[in-house]
């Protein structure tokens, strides 16, 4: 049975169907989801209490809505001071959004045996961006001192596979610290 999304969540989830269905190559769409995005970012009524709460040992994940098609799905990721995802790369495109705090994601090029640090990037709140397979390789991490959520989107129906995630990169990491 689907959930009963607050007003402002069901706005923003119409937002991302029209997006999505537009169509477009991944790019095109995930710009354009992240723009629907972004419209609601500073909404303070966009979480119910409950998709706020977190996991005191690793970020938590709360499923908001799922195509019915399975065409995309949008979470909350709540995340305490510390909190990070492994190195890991997405089964489709994904849209993230920052709602609460800041968000720094590390990304990586493979290269053999080894992963190599390309950028850092801090997402504060209010910002969207997207990234499209292939090589979106990346970690994200909340390095601040308070919690920070973030709306994700994904091209895919994560009620049936659980996560984006495609592969995890259990590489050593080769090459110079990036600076912050």
């Amino acid at each position: 049975m689907p959930r009963l999304l607050s007003p402002t969540a069901a706005r923003l989830v119409g937002a991302a169907r029209t997006a999505v269905t537009a169509g477009g190559d991944d790019a095109v769409v995930a710009a354009r989801v992240a723009g629907a995005l972004t419209a609601h970012l500073d909404d303070p009524r966009l979480l119910d209490p409950e998709d706020r709460e977190p996991d005191p040992h690793h970020y938590r994940q709360h499923v908001l809505h799922v195509e019915p098609d399975g065409s995309f799905s949008v979470v909350a990721l709540v995340w305490l001071p510390g909190q990070e995802t492994c190195i890991h790369d997405h089964v489709s495109w994904c849209v993230v959004g920052t709602y609460v705090g800041e968000e720094e994601e590390t990304t990586y090029r493979l290269a053999g045996d080894h992963l190599i640090p390309l950028r850092l990037n801090r997402t504060p709140q209010g910002v969207a961006s997207y990234l499209v397979p292939p090589g979106d390789i990346h970690k994200v991490c909340n390095n601040s001192g308070s919690v920070a959520i973030s709306i994700h989107v994904y091209g895919a129906d994560i009620g049936v596979l659980g996560t984006s995630i495609r592969r995890r990169y259990d590489l050593p990491v080769v090459g110079a610290k990036i600076a912050t």
